[in-house]
């Protein structure tokens, strides 16, 4: 560097020199600083060399005693190995010893087996053999028994025909029975007894043996055990429908329309499912006849569909169709059609007198004339709802009067026909088709027919052309007998109970009379009686459809009832007059 001018050089180069030195003397310093640093990490590293050493000596004491430990291990685990090894020889001994005897054993049984197994094919085949030969002879034998069977139901069928034959001429009244299934009610309920004696009371003993014997175990506390038996035209078990029932009766309805009387009775003890068999289920106390169930209908509803289709199968007009209803209670006849002045239906007190002809009639009943069995279902359902019930501990619904259902049935023949041709019988009625116009409208009743003696011109003039025939059709739901104790009535139902029973008991008495072909029968005994009397005395085709409880708790009451159907069996009335009831010819 050369020296500014203006500047001494020798103070320059001392200044230089100082700052060298300076700088000599911070390096000098320094180096003395990384001296005693070098000498200080010299001592470090000489400890941790000293450190090391130690370590890998403790290292290589730690590996030599390791190596010892696994010799030791490794010497006790071969021995171990060993001893696991000759006892594994050992087991594999004694199993193949094992496996021999077991292979000697099974090939042993094997053979064993195969005896046996040939034994029982040999079998097997002897006795398909002998099942072959068994099925042989069980098809001839259910050929023979389908063969004598249907010989049974044939020859069933001519003893049936045969005892209707002898029926119809004896006049014998023709007796079903009907056993109805257990209910809830049959548990005993409102009565102060022993689970004892209420599991007897729900005890079965009233039974259908067959389709004509109704089988009864009586038995007493201390007694055996005796068993009873009633026999009847048909018998119907507690798994029967409404179906089976009317097929029986479904025939006496042909009969009303060629010119008998016919009359169908519901007799039995309260609960008993006397008004189920005649009417059908009732739903909240009301008989719905519409239900969709057409199965479960009663009597009733189905004799008059089952009318008006064997009345449409006769030619237009010629017949035409009435019906009252009436209820006998307290001794009293109630029509339950009569109406007021604004039209209403109400239930009206009327009497029984004996015609000069000595026949039963009710004078102002109210006769409705009814074109098909929907218009006379509606009139018996409006019957209905006057009809007086009272619950009791047996029935909830309990009907406390005797319902008498009518269906009259008016048969035109024409009169100046006979022995015609039939195409001329056809021309005749054409002409008097207006005749017909005269015949009751929708209402008639007994009172402007019986009131007045002479007819009108006009119906005199038809009388002179036609002939009336009339038959009858009385289908009867009497109230239950029942005993005072069970039924727990008191006040006005215990003095009903007095008129049914006393009712019932004429019934018996009337039929007891017939029997015994008494000068005199009691008719007017009773109001229901003399209400029946046509029915009952000879008039008319009579069926009593006797309607019993099974179970123990009502024994006396079935017991009872069995005894009236058997009476009536033996009830010889003479045979049942039909109504002059002429035909025309045809033409050949």
């Amino acid at each position: 560097m050369r020296p500014r001018r203006g500047l001494d050089p020798g103070s320059v180069w001392a200044q230089r020199l100082r700052q060298l030195e300076q700088q000599l003397r911070a390096k000098e310093e320094r180096i003395v600083v990384l001296e005693t640093e070098n000498a200080a990490l010299h001592l470090k590293l000489a400890e941790y060399q000293g450190l090391a050493g130690r370590s890998t000596n403790e290292v290589l004491q730690l590996y030599a005693a390791r190596g010892g430990q696994q010799k030791l291990q490794r010497s006790s685990l071969v021995t171990q190995l060993h001893r696991a090894i000759k006892r594994l020889k050992q087991d594999l001994k004694s199993l193949h010893s094992f496996a021999l005897e077991l292979s000697k054993e099974f090939r042993r049984q094997s053979k064993t087996c195969l005896y046996q197994v040939l034994a029982a094919v040999q079998g097997v085949q002897l006795q398909n053999e002998a099942m072959q030969m068994f099925q042989i002879k069980a098809f001839d034998l259910e050929q023979s028994l389908q063969e004598v069977t249907e010989r049974y139901e044939k020859e069933k069928q001519k003893r049936r025909a045969l005892h209707n034959s002898l029926v119809e001429l004896r006049g014998n009244i023709r007796v079903h029975c009907r056993i109805r299934p257990l209910l809830p009610f049959d548990d005993a309920a409102g009565h102060l007894i022993s689970q004892d004696r209420q599991r007897n009371f729900s005890e079965k003993v009233a039974y259908a043996a067959d389709d004509e014997t109704v089988l009864v175990k009586c038995s007493r506390p201390g007694h055996a055990s005796i068993n009873k038996t009633f026999q009847f035209e048909r018998v119907y078990n507690d798994s029967e429908s409404q179906d089976a029932v009317f097929a029986d009766v479904a025939p006496l309805l042909t009969s009303l329309l060629d010119g008998y009387n016919v009359c169908i009775m519901a007799y039995g003890q309260t609960g008993s499912g006397k008004t189920y068999t005649m009417l059908g289920p009732q739903v909240e106390g009301n008989f719905a006849f519409t239900i969709e169930d057409e199965s479960e209908l009663g009597i009733i509803p189905r004799a008059t569909q089952e009318v008006f289709r064997l009345i449409s199968e006769k030619p237009p007009g010629s017949y035409w169709v009435e019906v009252s209803v009436v209820e006998v209670y307290n001794n009293e006849i109630f029509d339950l059609l009569a109406k007021d002045s604004y039209g209403k239906v109400f239930s009206i007190k009327r009497d029984v007198v004996t015609t000069r002809e000595g026949k039963s009639d009710v004078p102002l009943l109210t006769h409705e004339t009814v074109e098909n069995a929907s218009e006379f279902l509606h009139l018996v359902k409006k019957g209905l709802q006057l009809r007086v019930r009272h619950p009791t501990l047996v029935h909830a619904h309990s009907s406390r009067s005797h319902l008498v259902v009518t269906l009259t049935i008016t048969t035109i023949v024409f009169g100046d026909n006979f022995g015609t041709s039939w195409e001329d019988e056809q021309a005749s009625q054409r002409l008097n088709k207006e005749v017909s116009c005269t015949f009751p409208q929708k209402t008639r009743d007994s009172k402007s027919a019986s009131s007045s003696g002479t007819s009108s011109p006009v119906q005199v003039e038809a009388s002179e052309k036609i002939k009336q025939v009339k038959t009858r059709l009385q289908l009867v739901d009497l109230a239950g007998s029942e005993c005072v104790g069970m039924s727990g009535v008191t006040g006005a139902a215990l003095r009903e109970t007095s008129f049914i029973n006393r009712s019932l008991s004429a019934l018996a008495d009337v039929l007891g009379a017939i029997a015994e072909q008494r000068s005199h029968v009691p008719y007017r005994n009773s109001k229901l009686t003399h209400l029946l009397q046509d029915s009952v005395g000879g008039d008319a085709k009579l069926l009593v459809m006797l309607c019993i409880s099974p179970g123990q708790k009502y024994l006396t009451e079935s017991m009872q009832s069995l005894g009236f159907g058997t009476r009536a069996r033996q009830v010889q009335r003479g045979q049942a007059k039909k109504k002059n009831f002429p035909m025309p010819s045809k033409a050949k």
